[in-house]
């Protein structure tokens, strides 16, 4: 699944309502756009080709990675403890019940840091790997163009060191650049997953909690949702609204009839449909753009947590506006992907460049 070619009016008018997106600072808190400017060049074009593949070979892939990058972030900050296999010392994340069978990518992951190791060793962290990655993931599926911070001028090359800084300026235009400089944690922890992942099952306001704590807001609770356009849940996140909604006996009365006969089918009464897929957007889900907020204002939304979204003044006001408006969706999911990014980054001498993104050194 390639890249969305949006044409060039909608590009130039991007960059009209967009100046903060498009003309980003040089630092943003610790971190550094040009972080690995000298030290490993080639990094974007690197990942950008991994997640290509993977993508190309699983359409899911795209969400998944998304995903895999959120649950990282929000449990004690972006540190690619996500990624660590249990040891004597901890129980890890990857077995928590918010991620067991259902996190995916980290084969990707692993095979992305494998050819990063070859050119630039020792140097990029898994956790920057991870949030490049999602940043692609985005782009691949539709959504806004990713790029590379470097001088404007120079030419690609046909390696991926040769390939360096000016990589983003040779494609086209900068909207989504990731600041840099993540080092990765040394423990993970079972525990903190369990205590700091949002529920699909949970009410807003607990929800809300949880980003706040991160130094996130109810406008990143919204916006970041909305990366529900893109991927599937599995049955069991959903399936009591579909025969049993609250003890009631009965289907989630706010569901779309139609929506439900679907699910209905896809998700039979019983244990044995429980892992079976419906998409999170039933209008485009393989498409990165705005209809899941559509979606929304028609009772159309798998997720309890999602559907959720139109029951406050506050987020169903935003879910209207950005129902209406795609650039302005696009714009502050950049944002607030961003802030997410920089949620409990370790930085100078803390933490460690992973050899393994599945182990410490």
């Amino acid at each position: 699944m390639g890249q969305k070619l949006f044409p060039c009016f909608t590009l130039c008018l991007i960059v009209s309502l967009s100046p903060t997106i498009y003309r980003y600072p040089l630092v943003y808190s610790q971190l550094d756009y040009n972080f690995y400017a000298n030290s490993c060049p080639g990094l974007p074009w690197i990942v950008s080709k991994g997640v290509q593949s993977a993508v190309n070979n699983d359409y899911r892939m795209a969400a998944s990675l998304l995903r895999l990058h959120f649950h990282d972030c929000i449990v004690n900050g972006c540190d690619a403890s996500v990624l660590l296999d249990a040891t004597i010392d901890f129980t890890g994340e990857k077995n928590a019940p918010a991620n067991r069978n259902s996190l995916r990518g980290f084969e990707v992951i692993d095979n992305i840091k494998a050819e990063v190791e070859r050119y630039c060793p020792l140097t990029v962290s898994c956790a920057d790997i991870l949030t490049l990655a999602a940043k692609e993931a985005v782009s691949m599926a539709g959504g806004v163009y990713s790029s590379w911070p470097g001088p404007i001028g120079r030419r690609d090359g046909t390696t991926p060191r040769e390939k360096g800084a000016g990589w983003g300026y040779n494609r086209g235009y900068n909207f989504w650049l990731v600041p840099l400089g993540r080092r990765d944690g040394t423990t993970a922890s079972e525990e903190a997953v369990n205590e700091q992942i949002p529920s699909p099952f949970e009410p807003l306001q607990n929800i809300t909690a949880k980003f706040t704590s991160k130094g996130l807001d109810l406008k990143d609770v919204v916006v970041l949702s909305g990366g529900h356009t893109i991927g599937y849940a599995q049955c069991f996140a959903f399936k009591r609204r579909l025969f049993d909604f609250q003890g009631s006996g009965k289907p989630d009365p706010t569901l779309d009839s139609s929506l439900l006969s679907n699910l209905q089918s896809t998700c039979p009464n019983g244990d044995a449909s429980k892992t079976n897929l419906a998409p999170l957007d039933v209008t485009s889900s393989n498409k990165f753009d705005n209809l899941y907020y559509t979606n929304l204002k028609s009772n159309k939304a798998l997720l309890e947590s999602d559907q959720a979204l139109m029951g406050d003044p506050q987020t169903a006001a935003m879910v209207e506006s950005y129902s209406m408006n795609p650039l302005i969706f696009y714009n502050d999911f950049v944002a607030s992907m961003i802030k997410l990014g920089n949620v409990g980054v370790l930085t100078g001498e803390n933490g460690e460049i992973r050899k393994k993104c599945g182990s410490v050194n």
